[in-house]
Parts: structure tokens; sequence; C-alpha cells
């Protein structure tokens, strides 16, 4: 049968139309199925439940509490607690299995590695950021341009017969100094007097001490004649109370900064900042997908609260070391 040219223009309209609809119905099947995975993907995400506990150092407690924070946001079913007794403080408590992290501002003591064995604890150490540790007076004192390493130790040793200012140097003023450090929990303690005193533990015992920083802050911010000594991001945090010295280890005088910290020349003062997981709480979905979100989108934060980013290759091997890569 012949169609007319008025027949064949009218059946070609309709299959026209009609393909367009199967088209359009496939496009529309397919971003359904998208945003049916993208749903899927996110009611999963938010679905993830359970604790998650961390203590320890002072000094990192405000990387892991602003990543934690950020983490929440995405898992809002999750609880998270982090509390800040010290890095000793914090790995009494890990290695009596009451958390499930250590933050810590040192490495971990052989004492410590000995009781982790003796209570049947296996876990992964996590370097995550660099911090230099700040000697701050008060803002008010217009004397002190920096101290040397040496000056330090004849501050701050146990032996030490320095009381005033001009023990210090002859020609800053008679006037007595007001001494602000962290307790004998704090890694930044353990740090300061193995690299300043020579000997862990060293330290004068005439001194106001904290386990957490920001009493030491309050402490030099309202006295003129202040020294204290705590980790990066609290001066950073409160430039406008505190002022930074630098330090002479034999090069000259140095500031604490993103570049002098990252490369070092901040020295003996430079140091890695850690993170302690046990292999038993790493087994839980809500540990694994923190931790995995710590050294990944999570790592973003370290620089807002005032550390220094490690290098990408050194997150890129904790992955691998956790087994995330």
């Amino acid at each position: 049968m012949k169609l007319s040219k008025k027949t064949l223009g009218i059946l070609s309209i309709a299959f026209a139309l009609s393909f367009t609809s199967l088209v359009g119905c496939g496009n529309k099947a397919s971003e359904q199925t998208a945003s049916g995975n993208k749903a899927a993907q996110q009611t999963e995400k938010t679905s993830l439940q359970g604790t998650i506990t961390v203590d320890g150092s002072s000094t990192v407690f405000p990387i892991t509490e602003a990543v934690g924070e950020e983490f929440q946001k995405l898992n809002p079913n999750v609880k998270l607690t982090v509390g800040l007794s010290g890095t000793g403080g914090g790995f009494k408590k890990f290695l009596a299995k009451e958390t499930d992290m250590n933050d810590a501002s040192r490495l971990i003591k052989d004492a410590e590695k000995e009781q982790a064995k003796a209570n049947g604890i296996s876990y992964k150490e996590v370097e995550i950021a660099y911090d230099g540790l700040s000697v701050m007076i008060n803002p008010k004192n217009t004397f002190v341009d920096y101290l040397t390493v040496a000056e330090l130790n004849k501050i701050w040793n146990k032996d030490s017969k320095v009381k005033t200012w001009k023990d210090v140097r002859p020609t800053w003023p008679n006037e007595p100094i007001k001494l602000y450090g962290p307790g004998a929990d704090s890694g930044t303690f353990d740090y300061f007097t193995e690299e300043i005193n020579k000997e862990t533990g060293n330290i004068r015992a005439d001194y106001t001490a904290s386990e957490d920083d920001n009493v030491l802050v309050t402490g030099i911010a309202g006295d003129q004649y202040a020294l204290g000594f705590f980790g990066y991001a609290y001066y950073a945090e409160n430039k406008d109370k505190i002022k930074v010295v630098p330090i002479d280890a034999g090069k000259g005088p140095i500031e604490p900064n993103a570049e002098t910290i990252k490369n070092k020349t901040y020295s003996p003062l430079s140091r890695p900042l850690f993170l302690y997981v046990s292999d038993e709480s790493l087994k839980r979905p809500e540990v694994k997908e923190f931790l995995k979100f710590y050294l990944t989108e999570g790592k973003k934060a370290i620089p807002d609260v005032g550390y220094i980013m490690l290098p990408q290759e050194k997150y890129d091997e904790a992955l691998t070391k956790l087994g995330f890569k």
C-alpha cells in the first residue's frame, strides 16, 4: 500500500514525539536513579551511630575538637567526646581502655608501651600536624626582645636561681618573673624539659602549672612580668592578649610561624603532634570513619585552629598504614 505524503508526514511527527517522550522518560529515570543513589549514600552516612571517646593533649585538643565538629555535622547520630587531661593523663585513660583515642603532643613513652602490652592493647600511632612550642610574655613587656636556649634553661631548670628579670640579663628590670607552664601530665611539659633542660621532668617547682592552656593564657595576659610556654595555637588565638618571644638556638632569634615551624628553623621547639587509636576501637565503623575523615577532609581544620599541616604524602602514608587506601 502506498501512503500519501500527508500520511507520511503525520507518521513522522508521531514517531518523533514518541521518541522524544521515550528519551525524556529515560533521562528522568536516570536522574531518579542518580538521585536515589545519592540519597542512599547520604542516608548510609547519616545513619552511622555509636560513641567515640578521645582524651589527652591540650595542645592537640583544638584540632580534634574542630575536626569532630565537622564530622558530627555529617554524622549527627555519632556521639563524640573530646577531653583534655594532658598527654600523660590521656595515656593513662587510653591504657586503661577508657578511651578510643589519645591526643598526644609527644611520642608514647617506653613505660607506656609496656603498660599497653601488659593490658593487651595494640594501637596505631598517627602523625597529624606540626606545632611550635611557644614562649610567651605580656604585651606590656617591652624589654624582652628574644631569649636564648641557654637563658630559658637558666630560668626554668630545677636548680634555677633566677627570681627577677635582672637575673636573666643585667640590663633588664629588677622585677620578679611570674612563671606559667603545663603540668607534669602534659606532653608539652615533657618536650620542653627534654629540649631545654635536657631531662624529662627537670623544672623548677615555683611556677603556676595547668593542663588547660587557656588558664596559662589568662595568667600571662594579666601580669606584666609573666613568662610562660604552651602550644602555638593558643598564641595564634590570643595575639591580642599575649606576645610571643623569638628564640635563639645559635643561629639568631627565630619567631614561630607557619613557615619556621614547618621547616624546623624554629629550633628546638618545633615538633610533630600525634593521635593514638586502639586497634580494637578501630574495628568499630564510627571510629574508623572518624579517623578516615580526620586524615582527609577534616585536616583542613588544622590551619584554622593555628597549627601546620603535614605534607600530603604523610597523610597518604597514614591512610595506607590504617588500611584506608
